[in-house]
């Protein structure tokens, strides 16, 4: 046996999934919204018995290491590491053939380690004074600063890259995000005189840094780190690896703009707080809160800024399927602030009580419009009709048009009017492919051959011999099955998988995967089985043989007739 099939046999790959994906045991699968693709309904499954999942929405399928591939954009390589190392089994001695992108990526993430042990050393130095009094200045607490890792990146530009240079080569040096060039050739710490934030994977590995300046000539304010080949700051949150958790207990995050934001409602005991790692809010990021909870309260800036990026950005938030409500704390001050004026007690009221999007919306258009008059009342209802008429569902449509309405005073009648009125034809969602048509025996049969080795030793060498099977629909299937059973028969799904065509994958999955995935046959109705087939194989013998009789009767060849009739004869009474 390999070492991947060794891992991936060995490891549970729900546990490492459910890292990712919110999970419920569904009989002897779990299910989920499916972190692909946006979806209501969950379609996405994970199989423990066959070591795979899939998702019937979108057709995404695999392994353990094809999902943390797709789910961190890692090399093979990279994920079969990251799943032994995940579950403590020993990685063998390097091969002589060597992946050169997996190398790159193991570089920069040792790199990027190295450099968050030399920020925290510079901190806690002399040369990290300033920086200190800054986070004390704002309130923050040694343990605290140990809690997130903070750091701080030397003014002489030199020392980081020194250490760099006793390890890695200049290629790998200047891709890092940590290093820079000059014109003469000479290279030098791209973060220099700043108090360092580390940014983790979802993983907790270090892949990227923000810097913030401490002195007011310094500009820009904050400096990011550039994209990399393990960072892509459209795909990560800031304290996702942290937050995720309490994000699932809580069955809510919060979202905040600034990493000094995340450390102070962290600090106060709001440990589901992420934020945008210096960038605009993306769909991908959203996606990654929505992959551990469907509820998301936004709490930006009130600055002009602030308040620009919760109007952006709210829409496309419900355009991902998540209900979201926005907080907006008063007296101008952001949830850092806000903390440290008030205390966390109040901010946590705050949380609960922030409204849902849809009347934050209505509560603008109060301010907006006169609403002392039913005119502008309705006013008020077309302002946000356009966001209403988004919503997917068609009865969560008519029920928030119905809570708006009310909210703004409205009669019942004038608003349904209205929503008729000017509702458009919404765009069918695409159908999930028509499942292939297989008979309940076959996939139970399928099902229990994959998930059962003392079945499959049962099962297998009569499916070998019998003339039934090639009338089954999943024939093909159990072709590649024996075979592989003479081989080695120690095979899993994904071996069967990797044998078949698209179709023979689409069946398979079907067969094995699709509803009422937990029917199997026990032993005993194995050998029962059994019984079918061979009786399954006597029918169709004897059929063959009356064609042969009458056959030979046409042809007038009497003695080959009377020879067949008596074969048959002798399959009847056995």
């Amino acid at each position: 046996m390999d070492f991947a099939k060794h891992v991936r046999d060995s490891v549970d790959i729900v546990r490492i999934v459910g890292e990712y994906v919110r999970l419920k045991k569904a009989g002897t699968r779990f299910s989920g919204l499916c972190p692909f693709h946006t979806e209501k309904t969950p379609s996405f499954s994970v199989n423990p018995d066959f070591r795979i999942f899939i998702c019937f929405g979108c057709g995404e399928k695999g392994d353990v290491f094809t999902f943390l591939m797709k789910i961190e954009g890692l090399t093979f390589p990279e994920a079969l590491r990251a799943v032994a190392e995940r579950s403590g089994i020993p990685m063998p001695e390097r091969r002589q053939v060597r992946d050169a992108n997996a190398d790159l990526r193991e570089a920069l993430l040792a790199m990027h380690q190295i450099a968050g042990e030399v920020f925290q050393a510079n901190l806690r130095s002399g040369a990290g004074a300033d920086a200190r009094a800054y986070l004390n200045k704002r309130g923050l607490n040694p343990s605290q600063t140990e809690e997130f890792s903070l750091g701080f990146s030397d003014r002489n530009g030199q020392d980081l890259t020194r250490r760099l240079q006793k390890q890695f080569p200049p290629e790998q040096l200047l891709v890092s995000g940590l290093v820079s060039k000059r014109d003469d050739g000479s290279a030098f710490d791209r973060f220099r005189g700043r108090l360092m934030f580390p940014i983790h994977n979802e993983s907790g590995k270090i892949i990227a840094f923000g810097g913030r300046a401490l002195q007011e000539g310094d500009q820009p304010k904050y400096l990011n780190s550039a994209a990399t080949e393990i960072y892509d700051k459209s795909h990560v949150l800031y304290n996702l690896h942290r937050a995720k958790q309490e994000i699932r207990k809580r069955e809510s995050a919060v979202l905040v703009e600034g990493y000094m934001d995340v450390i102070g409602v962290y600090a106060a005991g709001v440990r589901n707080v992420v934020a945008s790692c210096g960038t605009a809010l993306t769909a991908q990021q959203v996606q990654a809160i929505r992959r551990h909870s469907d509820h998301l309260v936004v709490n930006f800036d009130p600055d002009t800024a602030g308040a620009e990026a919760t109007d952006k950005y709210l829409q496309m938030i419900l355009d991902q399927g998540m209900s979201v409500r926005v907080l907006e704390l008063e007296g101008d001050l952001d949830p850092d602030e806000y903390i440290k004026k008030h205390g966390a007690q109040h901010y946590e009221e705050k949380l609960r009580k922030a409204p849902g999007y849809f009347i934050w919306m209505a509560d603008r258009a109060r301010k907006k419009f006169e609403m002392a008059t039913t005119e502008g009342r309705m006013q008020g209802f077309e302002y946000l009709l356009p966001a209403i008429k988004r919503i997917s569902d068609k009865i969560e449509r008519a029920a928030v048009a119905d809570e708006v309405a009310s909210y703004l005073g409205l009669e019942r009648g004038l608003v349904l009017d209205e929503f008729r009125r000017s509702a458009v034809q919404r765009q069918a969602l695409p159908s999930r492919p028509a499942e292939p048509q297989i008979p309940r025996q076959e996939r139970i049969l399928l099902r229990s051959i994959l998930g059962d080795r003392e079945l499959r030793d049962i099962l297998v060498p009569a499916l070998k011999t019998s003339t039934a099977v090639k009338n089954f629909a999943v024939q093909p299937i159990l072709t590649i099955v024996c075979a592989l059973h003479d081989a080695e028969p120690d095979f899993s799904y994904v071996d069967v998988e990797g044998r078949l065509d698209d179709r023979g994958k689409h069946m398979l999955a079907a067969a094995v995967l699709g509803d009422h995935a937990d029917e199997r046959l026990s032993a005993e109705h194995a050998v029962a089985y059994l019984k079918v087939l061979e009786n399954d194989d006597k029918q169709i013998k004897m059929t063959e043989l009356r064609a042969q009789i009458r056959e030979a009767e046409r042809q007038g060849r009497v003695e080959v007739a009377f020879r067949v009739m008596e074969e048959l004869n002798r399959l009847q009474r056995g």
